[in-house]
């Protein structure tokens, strides 16, 4: 709930309340009151408009620019402009009282009723009046406006008529009682050809649904539905050709207009004890929502079968009254008998941001929770001043902010208190904070400044500066911030390191085509980039090498390193519908690489925001996080019961992710000589040597134990993995690395050992010629043989 609205003028009256169309940004809400209020979507009242009577009808025009409001007291019309906030009138020049507004769906027209059945539209661009005596010989009562702008008015004369913009009558019609409740849709035939509004719908004496195609104007239908549902309340259209309609005794009901199927129930739930009063529907988050009794349920319109909400309002103990969603689906508002009105928020703009395993995400629209679930620490909230478009967190700061403003909070043990506002030059398109440090990326540049500075006359030049540099001709796309470094990467396809502790540049790096994004490491000692032609690497500044990271779907919007201390290489990318997990393999012996290890399914609208030990946080629209597992990671999960083979598969996942002492756990399970030699085989692979003798020495295998233990100390990188190659009979590989280590000489050692005189042979020439007579020698005695 984001706010509730009660005023002592309303009290024991219902309300009736308006969305500003298409923004949303505005409510206007009146009682019996002779007012109506304008309140913004944070419940805080910007106008009041003060009227000779009670409010009759009001409603907005399409761009929700200006609201209409008309008295049981007056023959003015009065109009609220949103923009300026001021009010006006109009004299509609009407001798008797209005009974009905209405403004068209297409252009600038304003449909006035009148109790005797006079009508009045009036085109607010031209502040042209056209006035039409005797449109009906009663009170209007009901009515609705065509996209292609035709007016279908109802009135007590229990009449039906059809005007064009000018207020021609094109085509009438009776009904057998009192109209209501009339819309404009498009009716489905077989034929499909027609997507024009020629079908009015209108409640025909609370019992009937009458449906009136302009086409057809002979052949009206009528639909009656059972006794037991009780009268009709209202009713909208949806979707192909669907009706939703509630019912006084508590249930709603969907029917098919296709003409084969006119009038056949498709579903039906009796979603209310009591009574119903209203159903709204939200296109835009394909939801529909109903109230009655004190409650409101909310339904999937995909599977009308699935409750997505149900809210209760326990204390109105009137029951609620009307319901209308903002035409973006965010915001849910219900009037209630007593006179009340609350505002609930139905989706979240999802925003989020993580500081090692610290995150803050959106709540409520001016509100940031900061959670730390692997700590275990309660999470905190913060109430904001403007609802963000944006949220940073470091280690002691939290930073939200839109537009070009940014507002920073201070994290203490258990409060937090607002330290300062910050303006930029530009709009900010995002921010990172590390513990001193803010960095925000406006229109191509960074600028990267101190959140608390000491003011100290030494360090003023370490307080702010904006990148790139003048001389610089590129523009930054995108930029990160780790504890020591502040990282970004350009149009021009460059990747700069700027070491924040000496105030320079430490690394460049160029890359063909622009980088788009860039996701460094916890210590930003490795970083993820997705370029401009959607591939994904892995770069290493340190030794400036870059690694292609394979199998990288287009799609990717986002990468998370694993911040669990113990995986350093495990890094997963993520779409809309999934999450890939990544290793990266630093030190195997054939040399570093990239692999892809599993896909995991991610619910719809899930972002993920952290990843500790194979378990992802989500954030989701409803402004809450969820965890998921991720499908590579089943290991960490109960393997006590589980069969051999589900217990090989986790193995494979263990080695992959070079997860040994799980692995070790797994072949225990399994008792299995070869699954131990799979563990053995990649410990060696990854040079984990003292793990491979442990492995070996538990399945027995006494002469890789003793040739393990002979090599263990080695430092030469080379020449170890030389060692291990050969112990895994890669022995071409192995010579490869004998001849880059410090000892090249073993590559022909390994040949004499393997009995491979021609390859010895050729080594020999190079390394040791003095022993090429009794290689020669070796080599003629095996030719001779053979």
């Amino acid at each position: 709930q984001v706010f509730s609205l009660y005023e002592k003028a309303w009290s024991g009256s219902p309300v009736q309340f308006a969305w500003q169309k298409t923004l949303g940004n505005f409510l206007a809400v009146t009682g019996g009151d002779r007012a109506v209020k304008i309140f913004d979507r944070h419940g805080q009242k910007r106008n009041e408009i003060s009227l000779p009577g009670n409010c009759v009808a009001m409603d907005w025009d399409k761009d929700g620019d200006t609201l209409a409001i008309i008295t049981d007291k007056s023959s003015s019309i009065f109009l609220w402009d949103a923009i300026t906030n001021k009010t006006s009138q109009v004299d509609s020049g009407m001798r008797d009282a209005m009974s009905f507004l209405l403004w068209s769906r297409a252009g600038t027209l304003l449909a006035v009723g009148t109790t005797k059945g006079n009508l009045l539209i009036y085109n607010r661009q031209t502040s042209r009046k056209i006035s039409v005596l005797g449109k009906h010989t009663k009170r209007i009562t009901c009515g609705c406006w065509s996209t292609e702008n035709l007016l279908a008015l109802g009135g007590e004369d229990k009449m039906i008529t059809i005007s064009n913009q000018e207020g021609d009558t094109i085509r009438q019609t009776s009904v057998s009682s009192d109209p209501s409740d009339m819309q404009f849709s498009v009716m489905k035939t077989d034929e499909r050809v027609s997507t024009r509004e020629s079908t009015v719908s209108v409640v025909v004496g609370k019992k009937t649904l009458f449906l009136f195609n302009l086409n057809d104007p002979d052949n009206p239908i009528d639909l009656k539905f059972q006794q037991p549902y009780g009268s009709i309340v209202t009713y909208k259209w949806y979707g192909d050709g669907y009706i939703m309609i509630g019912f006084s005794q508590g249930r709603f009901v969907v029917i098919s207009t296709h003409i084969r199927e006119i009038g056949q129930e498709i579903f039906q739930a009796h979603n209310h004890k009591d009574n119903l009063s209203s159903i709204a529907i939200s296109q835009s988050l394909n939801k529909a929502a109903s109230c009655g009794d004190n409650c409101i349920k909310i339904h999937d319109l995909s599977d009308l079968r699935e409750m997505y909400a149900i809210i209760n309002l326990d204390d109105e103990n009137k029951g609620v009254d009307q319901l209308a969603w903002t035409d973006d689906g965010q915001l849910l508002a219900v009037s209630t008998r007593r006179g009340s009105l609350h505002v609930f928020l139905t989706k979240l703009p999802i925003l989020g941001d993580a500081c090692s395993t610290r995150i803050a995400y959106l709540t409520s629209l001016l509100e940031v929770t900061i959670a730390n679930h692997v700590e275990r620490e309660q999470p905190v909230t913060v109430s904001v001043e403007v609802e963000p478009s944006f949220v940073a967190i470091g280690v002691y700061h939290l930073a939200v902010g839109m537009n070009n403003r940014a507002w920073f909070y201070a994290l203490g043990e258990n409060n937090v208190k607002k330290l300062k506002d910050v303006e930029y030059l530009g709009t900010v398109a995002s921010m990172h904070l590390n513990s001193d440090y803010a960095a925000a990326l406006f229109e191509g540049k960074v600028q990267l400044h101190m959140i608390e500075s000491e003011g100290l006359g030494a360090q003023e030049e370490r307080e702010t500066r904006l990148f790139p540099a003048d001389d610089d001709k590129y523009r930054i796309l995108c930029h990160a911030l780790t504890s020591d470094f502040l990282i970004y990467g350009t149009d021009t396809g460059i990747i700069n390191y700027f070491y924040i502790e000496d105030w320079q540049y430490v690394n460049e790096y160029r890359h063909p085509v622009s980088v788009r994004k860039i996701f460094p490491d916890p210590n930003g000692t490795r970083m993820v980039f997705i370029d401009d032609k959607s591939d994904g690497f892995v770069y290493c500044p340190v030794n400036d090498t870059v690694y292609e990271i394979p199998d990288f779907s287009p799609t990717i919007k986002g990468i998370l390193w694993e911040n669990w201390p113990m995986d350093k290489g495990v890094f997963v990318a993520f779409d809309d519908d999934k999450v890939y997990t990544y290793v990266f393999h630093k030190d195997a012996i054939q040399g570093s690489k990239i692999i892809l290890a599993g896909g995991t399914e991610v619910p719809y609208s899930h972002k993920p925001l952290l990843l500790y030990n194979g378990e992802l946080t989500c954030q989701t629209q409803s402004g809450k996080t969820n965890n998921i597992h991720l499908s590579t990671h089943s290991f960490l999960g109960d393997v006590k019961d589980l069969g051999p083979n589900k217990l090989k598969q986790m193995l494979t996942q263990t080695l992959m992710l070079k997860r040994f002492s799980e692995a070790w756990e797994l072949c225990r399970l399994l008792n299995d000589q070869s699954c131990w030699n799979e563990l053995a085989k990649a410990c060696l692979h990854h040079m984990e040597v003292d793990f491979a003798i442990h492995v070996y020495r538990t399945s027995g295998n006494a002469g890789m134990v003793m040739s393990l233990e002979q090599i263990k100390g080695i430092e030469d990188h080379n020449l170890l993995a030389g060692h291990l190659a050969m112990f895994t009979s890669d022995f071409n590989l192995a010579q490869d690395l004998y001849l880059a280590s410090s000892c090249p000489i073993a590559a022909l050692e390994m040949r004499k050992d393997l009995q491979h005189w021609d390859s010895a042979l050729q080594l020999a020439k190079r390394l040791a010629p003095d022993q090429i007579p009794f290689i020669s020698k070796e080599y003629a005695m095996q030719l001779e043989f053979m």
